[in-house]
């Protein structure tokens, strides 16, 4: 197990390695850069997609500026200084050679637009990100496995049959087109308001005692984590499902009643182990997704400031150090996250073995 578990830990490392050359090489042909982003503002705020000749925005050339919008009103020296400020005077080679040295030391710099490390904006955006993902993928596998077992059991009765409908209505429902609803109803929108509409708790949230913090932190997060459950849990649930059902209808378990075993008895110390196994594996796809990307909508909806915000307003300002920060770490916590995944495989079942396959 050992030495499993040391080559996938190897592994990572051609892998952080081969993500993070090809999006930096993308940047290289992405219109727009940080300093046209500032020599846009400083020449009347105008758009810096407007007359890029050649496209290569990210890849900055030498001395006079004549490939930025507005450097013709800006002296040549100035422009100099920003390209040595944010480290453009130098060939791309080294630059990535650079950055790649520092996020080994996990040093991520500083964003180019704001007075902070990279390190220390994503710390600050951290629990709105926490919130929203460990509480969605927690409600969605919590309700989805023990749903989808019973569905198995009973496949195709009344409960099957409705409760599939319900799962349809909610996978076909876009997740913000549900926070849309929720807010009309419950956050003061048209109706009710009985949820609050933005941040994760409450201005006097000091001043509350420990049970009054937790539910007005509860109280909060219910309306943005509901929206965001409803998708995951659809899927999940049907995922479920049709993996029991699958295994339900092997050989061993007919010998296992024959035998005369009971239903509970094989669902749960058989079937169960065998079953699961197609479940966690989307465990990290879907963590990573709900945990990092896929609450932008959300966030803006809710008016919380998470990840998912951070992230697209980084790209959008071509804040290159939050974004390749961001997306190095991420990176290296989604394949930590398969590594888990895959000694769950060996602790659900036991007679899986990496190591001797490998």
């Amino acid at each position: 197990m050992s030495a499993y578990i040391l080559r996938r830990l190897l592994l990572v490392i051609p892998t952080l390695i081969g993500i993070m050359v090809v999006n930096f090489t993308l940047t290289q042909f992405v219109p727009g850069g940080p300093i046209e982003q500032i020599i846009a503002q400083m020449e009347g705020g105008g758009d810096v997609f407007e007359g890029i000749s050649g496209g290569g925005g990210g890849e900055l050339v030498d001395g006079g500026g004549s490939d930025y919008i507005g450097s013709r009103g800006l002296p040549p020296g100035f422009i100099e200084e920003l390209e040595k400020e944010f480290g453009f005077d130098k060939p791309p080679l080294e630059r990535f050679l650079s950055m790649m040295w520092n996020y080994v030391r996990f040093d991520f710099g500083q964003s180019y637009f704001r007075s902070i490390s990279v390190f220390d904006l994503v710390m600050e955006k951290m629990p709105v990100s926490i919130t929203l993902g460990l509480w969605t993928t927690l409600i969605a596998y919590a309700i989805s496995i023990p749903l989808g077992i019973k569905k198995a059991v009973r496949d195709g009765s009344k409960f099957d049959t409705w409760t599939s409908g319900a799962i349809i209505v909610g996978y076909a429902i876009p997740g913000f087109l549900f926070a849309i609803l929720l807010i009309v109803l419950f956050a003061g929108g048209s109706y009710w308001r009985i949820f609050p509409l933005r941040g994760l708790t409450s201005t006097n949230f000091d001043d509350l005692s420990m049970l009054g913090k937790i539910g007005d932190y509860f109280w909060h997060i219910a309306l943005p984590v509901l929206s965001m459950t409803i998708a995951s849990f659809a899927t999940l649930t049907l995922l479920t499902k049709n993996s029991f059902l699958d295994e339900i209808k092997k050989q061993y378990v007919l010998t296992a009643k024959a035998k005369g075993l009971g239903e509970r008895t094989i669902l749960y110390r058989h079937v169960f182990r065998n079953a699961m196994l197609i479940v966690i594996s989307g465990f990290p796809a879907l963590f990573i997704s709900v945990f990092f990307g896929g609450s932008l909508i959300i966030e803006t909806l809710f008016s919380l400031d998470g990840l998912g915000r951070l992230g697209y307003e980084a790209a959008v300002a071509r804040d290159y150090p939050v974004v390749f920060g961001t997306l190095f770490a991420f990176s290296l916590m989604g394949l930590v996250v398969g590594i888990i995944t895959d000694l769950t495989y060996m602790f659900i079942d036991p007679r899986i073995d990496f190591e001797a396959r490998g």
